[in-house]
């Protein structure tokens, strides 16, 4: 993928250049992520497009000229250019790299110079596919077409406790190389019943202030004033208008959808980032509930929400963190916004605030964190952050454990990841939790159990880990006095140690959202201690 490692597009064409044409920036052991997979040339002005790679701003600009998106080498799928975000992240990252090596700062390309590589990949793809035609392109295209059923979460909407209420699961079997559908609902934790920041200005806090009622929708009128006040000088109208639809949304389905417009989300972005504490509360926590609505979370993405929320949660006072949290946690439930959340940068101020003083951050937090972990890439992008010794050390934090689990078992399903975790000393981390009798659910027992069987993938590398940590008398009373789940997982442990092999069994993660608030398939399932939380985290 571009800019992010496994993806990589089929541009091996040789193109020319006019004299008058910018020469290419192409420094020797330059990462592959910097390079604009078009120009093949250090990137100056780089964006994340919708189906998450990174192309030079102008690149994408011409293909989107010329009616053509080029394809990925992975699996033969389009670029998606629908939509495109400034990657602040990697142009920064590409800046400083050039700063260390002593290399001059990219330029951008000539429109001429890009347009030539365009034209030359339309006309190359043009012979290929008048020629070629495989038994896989037609596979790949019934593929295409999946008959899976959806089945939607309805949005809470009573208010919210600040912790996590375990709920009991419909029972599915576990079976290893069997996808499994794991159906939970899940919402940001944050929720301020008596927030100050949202009765400012004069605004009732009553629901039903102005009329405002559950059927109520807000008409071009309405919306265009709220517009007008986001667009305001006057700091005054601009708090006034963020409480209007702090409230609007509060608890109206049809209103989040029908305000998530592309001119409504502008005029609301430069809001994010306000002078203003009280505004920039109102703004967040609106946009945590305009992203309750599954339609409305690639919008905001795709507006260019995610670099002021992390800036927000980097550095914003306490409640506009737990907001910020919160939006973020929400919109990685999309899919298609996992991987361009990791790309722009997330995942270090995530692991961050995973030590915040606020309850509500860190929760929200480590539930983005796992929401996000299911994208390979960003399990890539934690390990290479050294994440993993810091994830172990947080499992010893009261309240901190389970879902500090949840994001090491996703960890755990990669090589790398595997790896990390063997080198970090997780084996004893884990076993050691299984030896405390006081553990905060039985659903982390059962998750510390799955993480210790992914690792087990490890091979004799484990096995001496295991029995150094004391693995075998803790799995042995697992496998009688565990849950169901646990005890087979603990029963496939001891027999892998007891005969040395590794075995071949599949356990790399998928994700599927069949949900509301997102669900997940494995062929290795992760844990159950998700699907038992319901995070009742509503409306601001």
């Amino acid at each position: 993928m571009v800019g992010h490692g496994n993806h990589r597009l089929k541009l091996s064409i040789f193109h020319h250049r006019s004299s008058s044409d910018p020469k290419p920036q192409r420094p020797k052991d330059c990462p592959q992520e910097y390079l604009c997979p078009i120009s093949k040339s250090l990137m100056a002005d780089p964006v994340v497009v919708s189906s998450g790679q990174t192309f030079e701003r102008l690149s994408v600009e011409v293909c989107q000229d010329l009616g053509f998106s080029p394809r990925l080498e992975e699996d033969d799928s389009r670029s998606d250019f629908s939509s495109v975000i400034t990657n602040r992240n990697i142009r920064s990252t590409i800046l400083k790299w050039c700063d260390n090596n002593g290399i001059e700062h990219p330029q951008p390309p000539s429109y001429t110079s890009i347009e030539l590589v365009v034209r030359q990949l339309m006309q190359k793809e043009e012979q290929e596919n008048r020629f070629e035609v495989s038994d896989s392109a037609l596979i790949r295209g019934v593929a295409d077409k999946p008959t899976g059923v959806a089945v939607h979460a309805t949005t809470e909407v009573g208010l919210r406790l600040n912790r996590f209420q375990l709920n009991s699961p419909e029972q599915t079997e576990e079976v290893i190389r069997e996808s499994t559908l794991l159906p939970f609902k899940t919402q940001p934790s944050s929720y301020a019943t008596n927030s100050p920041s949202s009765s400012h200005g004069g605004i009732d806090r009553d629901s039903n202030h102005r009329g405002y009622s559950d059927s109520y929708a807000p008409n071009l009128e309405e919306e265009s004033r709220l517009i007008l006040k986001f667009r305001s000088n006057d700091e005054f109208e601009q708090r006034e208008g963020v409480i209007s639809l702090r409230k609007l949304t509060k608890s109206n389905e049809s209103i989040r959808a029908s305000l998530c417009t592309k001119e409504f989300l502008a005029a609301l972005l430069p809001l994010i980032l306000s002078r203003s504490t009280n505004v920039q509360i109102n703004a967040v926590a609106s946009v945590v509930n305009l992203s309750l609505e599954k339609a409305n979370k690639l919008k905001i993405v795709r507006a260019g929400f995610v670099p002021p929320l992390i800036d927000v949660l980097d550095g914003g006072n306490t409640e506009s963190q737990e907001h910020a949290a919160g939006a973020l946690f929400s919109l990685s439930l999309d899919d298609e916004n996992k991987m361009a959340i990791g790309i722009l940068g997330a995942l270090p101020v995530l692991m961050n605030t995973l030590r915040s003083d606020s309850e509500r951050t860190r929760n929200d937090s480590a539930l983005c964190l796992y929401h996000l972990t299911l994208n390979p890439s960003n399990r890539v992008k934690l390990v290479k952050l050294g994440a993993v010794p810091i994830l172990l050390s947080l499992t010893r934090i009261e309240g901190c454990t389970s879902r500090i689990v949840l994001i090491l078992c996703n960890i755990a399903v990669s090589v790398d990841g595997r790896s990390a975790m063997l080198d970090a000393n997780a084996v004893s981390c884990l076993v050691g939790l299984l030896k405390e009798k006081e553990m905060d659910s039985e659903s982390t027992r059962e998750n510390c159990v799955v993480a210790l069987y992914a690792l087990s993938q490890g091979g004799f590398r484990f096995r001496g880990l295991a029995k150094e940590a004391g693995a075998v008398e803790v799995l042995r009373e697992v496998e009688e006095r565990g849950s169901e789940r646990a005890r087979e997982k603990a029963k496939r442990i001891l027999q892998m140690m007891r005969t040395g092999g590794s075995g071949s069994v599949e356990i790399e993660g998928v994700v599927q959202h069949g949900l509301d608030m997102g669900g997940v398939s494995w062929t290795g399932r992760v844990g159950t201690g998700l699907n038992r939380y319901s995070t009742n985290t509503t409306k601001f």
